[in-house]
């Protein structure tokens, strides 16, 4: 937890920072928690709540582990660092999962916070066709985070309202991840340790064998949480929640 510096006689007390990192983590692997601990350190964040998606609609064409599976694993792999937690607010809301309102619940959680939204670079440059896009940036500053060399191309996002963060590029992704499981293939070391016991517990993935063709073709889901529009997210570093988390395939 950042030490706040005490606010001078008068003065309204410092906000707390707090981070949003939304995304399907099926599985949650080591390149969301890096780039989490990263934008944590660089934007001074008190803590960084992690946002698994209820029923995330853009991901209709393939099966998805049930929520309660994913809100698990996403507990196991944060638990170690105190600057870490986990919200089930997506998981307990019906219907699809949109960035919107995952931010305005929170904010109405958390009045006396600023919130910073971590998602995938590639997920921003989609984000004037999320839902109630305009309301967005009046929620949350939005954080990029990419590979060195990334540079941002929409001319429509707000001046101030959006930084990028580069990350060591970690080729780790939750697609691959999956059919690493469903191979008999090892995941230790690309996710959690207590998540691949929890993946072996479970059997998850297990029954993906004859879906592995169609798990190649899932160049897009890295966003975890997909555009609200159904744009998709590529970027297999972590990005973050609902419309486009694009941090690591979802």
């Amino acid at each position: 937890m950042r030490e706040h510096a005490e606010a001078p006689a008068g003065a309204e007390p410092l906000k707390k920072r707090l981070g949003v990192m939304g995304g399907t983590f099926d599985p949650i692997h080591h390149g969301h928690l890096v780039a989490a601990s990263e934008v944590a350190s660089l934007f001074q964040l008190d803590e960084v709540v992690f946002v698994p998606t209820g029923r995330p609609w853009q991901k209709s064409g393939r099966p998805v582990s049930a929520a309660e599976d994913r809100y698990l694993m996403t507990v196991i792999a944060t638990a170690s660092n105190p600057q870490f937690s986990v919200s089930r607010i997506d998981i307990d809301r019906s219907g699809p999962t949109y960035t919107i309102d995952t931010l305005r619940e929170l904010q109405s959680e958390h009045p006396d916070a600023d919130l910073f939204f971590i998602t995938g670079a590639d997920a921003l440059e989609q984000i004037l066709s999320w839902r109630d896009a305009e309301e967005l940036f009046d929620l949350a500053h939005f954080i990029g985070v990419t590979r060195p060399g990334h540079t941002l191309t929409d001319p429509g996002l707000p001046e101030g309202g959006v930084s990028l963060v580069e990350v060591p590029a970690l080729a780790i992704s939750s697609t691959d991840c999956r059919k690493r499981v469903a191979r008999g293939e090892p995941v230790w070391y690309l996710v959690p340790d207590g998540v691949v016991r929890y993946i072996d517990k479970r059997r998850l993935y297990a029954d993906l064998l004859d879906d592995l063709d169609d798990l190649d073709q899932e160049t897009g889901e890295e966003n975890d949480r997909g555009n609200d529009h159904g744009n998709g997210k590529g970027n297999a570093v972590p990005t973050g929640p609902n419309e486009g988390t694009g941090i690591g395939a979802a």
